[in-house]
């Protein structure tokens, strides 16, 4: 009850405002602002009311259209980019050297035997079809061959295409059988695809190559991956390159180092990879001088000998520089250094700092991204190639039920292998090419807000010369091998120079290109320039509007009352009845006086007396008719109430 009786009051204090009008508010508005041009509109005759009128409402809408323009630059969130480049202190790179060759040839031939005869079959039917049918009593092993065979495309007639087993008329059961046997094809006059199949052969597709060559070690690399991807990865480790067998010297500035300051890892291209200064269990190495001398240096034996003859093409070492507690993802950043050279690499730092939210879409530390990270494992920092990798592994586990041997494997999962998961191969090359996968795992993964590159700057020499060949050899063969006779030999050597240059560092930092201050300066100078006003002015404008806003409210309890009114007037067909009346409707006949019938032995009451009457009734006042109690009649009773 009394919180009615306070809103009534506050309701009734409310409509002694500027007006009871919209009309009066404006004309208040006008007269009382400080905005220029308003006031001109109510003071100036008809002629020059409506110029001013015209001219106010130009600007105004002028000042709305240039505030849009503003608001919508600075939500677009652009950035501006400053650089900065000097020389300072700073943490030496993380330094990742690998074998071009994964694995020794005489650890891994027991494993290859099958597949080498396999290629080298296939290359006797591309070289020499016709010489190959003499071979052609040789025992293969055509296990491998059937779930993944090569196949001659005979492309004459391009409307009608053939396709030819290579194996055709040597062998039974194959996969490929039903293929057109019996024709010879060179690779001058066909080309050398892959047959992909799955659901039992019945659904197959034809990956194409330009050359046999890329066929060839395609086809051999699928079938190796499917080879390696059953041995325990302990078994790996042991058949690659070791870090004393890689490493023969090794000097960080003035202090000697060797290949037990580099952490061993296990790469699945590259076999057994040594980082230096990866600062996992160590701290980081710091460079306070630019060049060579002040640097790393490394002289490393490759052994080609004992490369895999048709798993490795290339020879040299592969290497990468990249932060500290970073995965090296060496296949995709790596540079090769070749044998028989000396390479020096000059390093700038290149340090970028994004803004965040909502400048870009940038995260800090993976937390953010909805991708298991498989990389985790090796404690690690989170980057764009961790995750676009993590995300390709999820997509192969989900459609083809395996993971690949390239990537990291989720606890509980298989790799893919031919007798597990005879149509992997299939699912592979089908999600490898599939550009909606791409795109979804780039649509997810989020670049690093703090992103550190480094720029190298290459150059190469022979290495060791004619003239030093000799001694260098005998040094190195005496310290590895205690030996007086040359063990090493020109092709497998590389010698590697890793150096700050003169300008080591360069940072590129985005900041926000339009600020809060730049808004409501732009905002304030077209509002100051077009309509005179100020911030006072924006108040007075927020005040009509609140006005506004409580006379449209008045209105409407104005009307709601009204309707009220009308609906208790409609109850009764006449006028509304009065008090009196109300309360005959509703006597009670019991409590009226008592009529006595005189009868012959009564007496009447003395002096005349009238009996006494049990109730009084009310006054009856037709005046008094009833009214709604809530309706205030003037000012002085709304303030009684």
């Amino acid at each position: 009850m009394h919180m009615k009786k306070y809103l009534l009051k506050c309701l009734h204090r409310l409509q002694k405002g500027p007006g009871y009008t919209y009309k009066e508010l404006l004309v208040w508005y006008c007269d009382n602002t400080n905005t220029h041009g308003p006031k001109r509109i109510i003071c100036e005759g008809p002629k020059k009311k409506a110029m001013w009128f015209v001219i106010t409402l130009l600007f105004a809408a002028i000042v709305c259209w240039q505030w849009g323009v503003f608001i919508r630059t600075y939500l677009s969130w652009e950035v501006s980019v400053s650089l900065s480049i000097g020389f300072k202190t700073m943490d030496f790179p993380a330094v990742t050297i690998c074998n071009a060759s994964p694995f020794q040839y005489s650890k891994v031939k027991h494993l290859l035997k099958d597949l080498d005869e396999l290629m080298e079959a296939v290359l006797e039917r591309i070289l020499a079809p016709e010489l190959s049918h003499i071979n052609a009593t040789r025992a293969l092993n055509f296990t491998i061959w059937n779930h993944t065979p090569l196949v001659f495309i005979d492309e004459q007639n391009p409307h009608q295409p053939v396709v030819l087993d290579l194996f055709g008329d040597n062998h039974n059961g194959s996969a490929s059988s039903s293929l057109a046997p019996g024709r010879s094809c060179s690779a001058h006059g066909c080309k050398v695809a892959m047959r992909l199949c799955s659901r039992g052969g019945t659904v197959c597709t034809f990956r194409n190559f330009s050359s046999a060559t890329q066929a060839v070690t395609e086809w051999y690399t699928l079938q190796a991956t499917n080879i390696f991807s059953q041995v325990p990865r302990q078994e790996l480790v042991t058949m690659g390159y070791s870090g004393e067998q890689l490493i023969l010297a090794c000097l960080f500035g003035a202090e000697p180092c060797s290949y037990r300051n580099f952490t061993p890892i296990f790469h699945p291209d590259y076999g057994n990879c040594y980082i230096f200064n990866w600062g996992m269990t160590e701290k980081a190495l710091l460079s306070s001088n630019p060049g060579a001398e002040f640097g790393l240096k490394l002289i490393l034996d490759m052994g080609q000998e004992d490369y895999v003859p048709f798993l490795t093409s290339t020879a040299g070492a592969r290497l990468m520089l990249h932060e500290q507690r970073s995965y090296p993802f060496i296949k995709d950043e790596g540079i090769y250094a070749m044998s028989g050279t000396e390479t020096s690499i000059g390093v700038m730092v290149d340090r970028l700092q994004r803004k965040g939210e909502p400048y870009s879409q940038c995260t800090v530390n993976g937390s953010d991204v909805p991708i298991r990270n498989l990389y985790s494992h090796y404690n690690t920092t989170y980057s764009i190639q961790a995750c676009i990798r993590s995300c390709f592994q999820d997509h192969m586990i989900t459609n083809c039920s395996c993971g690949h041997y390239l990537y990291p494997l989720p606890r509980g999962e298989k790799y893919c292998s031919n007798r597990e998961f005879p149509d992997w191969a299939y699912c592979y090359s089908a999600l490898r090419t599939s550009l909606a996968q791409r795109e979804s795992c780039i649509d997810v993964c989020k670049e690093s807000c703090n992103d550190t590159q480094y720029k190298m700057t290459v150059s190469m020499a022979d290495w060791p010369s004619e003239a030093s060949e000799d001694w260098i050899f005998h040094v190195l063969s005496q310290e590895r091998d205690q030996s007086t006779n040359i063990t090493l030999s020109r092709k497998g050597i590389v010698k590697l120079n890793i150096y700050f240059q003169e300008f080591n560092y360069r940072i590129i930092e985005e900041s926000a290109a339009n600020n809060i201050v730049w808004l409501l300066s732009n905002l304030g100078g077209q509002f100051g320039f077009w309509m005179g006003g100020s911030v006072l002015c924006l108040i007075e404008f927020g005040e009509i509007i609140i006005d506004f806003v409580w006379i449209t409210i008045i209105k409407l309890v104005a009307l709601a009352k009204s309707l009220r009114q009308r609906r208790a007037q409609a109850r009764y067909a006449g006028p509304p009845p009065t008090v009196a009346e109300l309360v005959e409707a509703h006597t009670n006949f019991s409590f009226q006086p008592d009529v006595v019938t005189p009868g012959p032995s009564a007496e009447p009451y003395p002096d005349e007396q009238l009996p006494p009457i049990p109730g009084t009734p009310p006054p009856n006042y037709d005046s008094l008719r009833l009214q709604p109690l809530d309706v205030i009649e003037s000012d002085t009773e709304g303030d009684a109430v």
